[in-house]
């Protein structure tokens, strides 16, 4: 398996995702998502299927084999999410978490994957007398591993005495700025709203020469934070539409080509004239089954064929995923950068010119994406469409 090449797909997919939900289901909405949170959960239940589900999320997340999928899940764990806070770099943590039923037993090939591959602690539980507690469990388990940032995961009502499986997955990423912004330099200024109408926010701004290209259209600018003892390089771009309204031009700009983010990412530093970044705050849920079978995944949902690799029961033929909830968060400030994200997936029985001054002033909505750069994983995605609303 060519990790580039993997790589490289999965970004497709985390930009199928991320246009999707960002045009046809949040246009109005600041949005805050990992897509590489739902991959992996999406991956892990293609790891416990077979035949024509298997099939179309393989076709899905656009690999070959569920060997592919886990060896991608592998390489991932240990090249992008190694915590690098103890030598100077982002704090970052990256964990999975399963729940069975205790009437029911992982088969061993797939009880070897969750474990060996995904590095998930499997926990036997009580759905069909204690679905509640349960919930509560796996919410204290996204929160703690969020450092507190998602704090409810599973919404009440979401697991009952038909669920059988619970899959977790959380991502907690906190970065500073390697050049960060004087706070004495933040003030207030207009920032264009989508309906024509302007707020005051406060902006931060800078002298210092910024990662900044002019694109047709739109402008991208790149923050660095910290590097920390090894080669691995994040950043977080803003891309910004020339237009006030250009937002969703510019998304379907973004989900028409598979390579969009390697190709516009700024190279070098240039001088800047004006500066203007606001400081936002986004806490974000949705839940994703529906924007999945729009775009072609249905087949783990219709419990058709079943969840058959799963379980070491012939209940494996009438398990289906119910749902699968998302959370993210993300702040944006002078020092740096806090975001984190959990999904779950909830499986039941069936009954995302060099020379002259630039300048980038983000006063309309905007996307921003944070990703590592040496691998170009996204790790978050989203838009700022009013900086106030957190």
């Amino acid at each position: 398996m060519d990790i580039q090449e993997s790589i490289a797909n999965q970004t497709h997919v985390s930009t199928t995702l991320s246009t999707h939900l960002l045009s046809k289901h949040s246009p109005n909405t600041n949005v805050v998502f990992s897509p590489l949170s739902i991959h992996v959960i999406l991956s892990l239940i293609a790891s416990g299927t077979k035949d024509k589900t298997l099939e179309e999320l393989l076709s899905f997340l656009k690999t070959k084999s569920v060997e592919d999928l886990n060896g991608l899940a592998s390489q991932l764990v240990s090249l992008v999410f190694a915590d690098g806070s103890a030598s100077g770099g982002p704090r970052l943590s990256f964990v999975n978490g399963v729940w069975v039923d205790k009437s029911l037993g992982l088969k061993d090939g797939f009880k070897g994957v969750v474990e060996n591959v995904y590095k998930a602690v499997s926990n036997h539980v009580d759905f069909q007398t204690k679905a509640v507690e349960v919930a509560t469990e796996v919410n204290s388990w996204a929160e703690k591993q969020t450092n507190g940032l998602i704090k409810e995961i599973l919404p009440n009502g979401s697991l009952n005495n038909s669920t059988r499986l619970v899959f977790a997955n959380a991502v907690y990423f906190k970065g500073a700025w390697s050049e960060k912004f004087d706070p004495s330099m933040t003030k207030d200024s207009d920032f264009h709203l989508l309906d024509g109408s302007k707020v005051q926010v406060p902006f931060m701004t800078t002298k210092k020469k910024q990662f900044v290209r002019e694109d047709d259209g739109f402008k991208v600018l790149g923050l660095p934070y910290l590097q920390g003892g090894d080669k691995r390089q994040f950043t977080m771009y803003v891309f910004l539409p020339d237009a006030k309204d250009g937002l969703k031009s510019l998304i379907e700009k973004i989900g028409s080509q598979s390579d969009f983010f390697d190709r516009h990412v700024p190279r070098q530093k240039v001088e800047i004239g004006q500066f203007l970044l606001p400081k936002f705050k986004i806490s974000f849920g949705f839940e994703a089954s529906d924007m999945l079978k729009e775009l072609g995944v249905k087949l783990p949902f219709d419990g058709g064929e079943g969840l058959t690799e799963m379980v070491d029961s012939s209940v494996g033929q009438s398990l289906y995923v119910s749902s699968i909830h998302h959370k993210s968060f993300v702040e944006v400030n002078e020092e740096g950068t806090e975001a984190a994200a959990a999904s779950a997936a909830v499986v039941m029985l069936r009954s995302l010119r060099t020379n002259d001054k630039f300048d980038f002033v983000a006063d309309h909505p905007f996307l921003f994406v944070i990703r590592e750069d040496i691998t170009g994983v996204v790790l978050f995605m989203g838009q700022v469409v009013d900086p106030r609303v957190a």
